[in-house]
């Protein structure tokens, strides 16, 4: 699985140039899943927020209306309760997972408890965009400051990288770069603070910032 793991998206050329290259082929060739279970997990997101992202309306625009072949949805809290059989085809099938923000635990528990994270090792072409908690998803710890789910028993998430992300860097009033260097301070692991117009690529070891924008690096 590649990974491309910004803060707000797709925003700019040199994010869509990189997306292009861990895709292999253009945008308009590919097929994609939005995966909007994040949302639910987060108190500011609810009905309406999901059928932005799954509708692909104007200001998501740089993830699900990027233009691709097809868009489907992949709703993790449906997965248990349908069988493998069905859906582990259809995450196959696609050259994309589009996995919007929210609530990061709250993702990490149904990716565990759908069997998407037991799945995800196997497919090493797989490409996962993710914007906010969709990409927060993938590191170890994101930070007390950023749980919402009521039921989280800790800020661990998977662990599948071995740094932490800030997302939104400048974004709202908390998320000045001291906040991140506040934050950075108490997680015990290299960590990231990235704006809308950054992205962190990870292919195999392989780990590099993209950016038009602002960023930075601690630990």
């Amino acid at each position: 699985m590649k990974l491309l793991l910004t803060s707000g998206g797709v925003t700019n050329p040199t994010l869509r140039s990189a997306l292009v290259e861990l895709l292999g082929k253009p945008i308009d060739e590919c097929h994609a899943l939005v995966v909007p279970t994040a949302q639910w997990g987060h108190p500011m997101c609810g009905p309406a927020s999901v059928r932005g992202v799954v509708a692909a309306e104007p200001v998501h625009r740089h993830l699900t209306g990027l233009g691709w072949a097809s868009l489907g949805v992949l709703e993790l809290t449906a997965l248990p309760t349908i069988g493998a059989d069905r859906w582990v085809p259809w995450v196959r099938d696609a050259d994309v997972l589009l996995v919007d923000g929210g609530d990061a635990t709250y993702l990490c528990h149904w990716m565990r408890a759908s069997g998407l994270a037991d799945l995800l090792p196997s497919l090493p072409d797989l490409v996962w965009v993710g914007v906010s908690a969709g990409s927060m998803v993938m590191t170890p710890r994101i930070g007390p400051e950023f749980v919402e789910w009521s039921s989280a028993p800790d800020d661990r998430t998977l662990g599948v990288v071995d740094f932490s992300i800030f997302p939104h860097l400048d974004a709202f009033p908390s998320n000045t770069m001291a906040d991140a260097e506040r934050w950075a301070a108490d997680l015990g692991v290299p960590a990231y603070a990235i704006d809308e117009q950054t992205a962190i690529r990870v292919v195999g070891d392989t780990v590099d910032v993209v950016s038009e924008g602002r960023w930075t690096a601690f630990g």
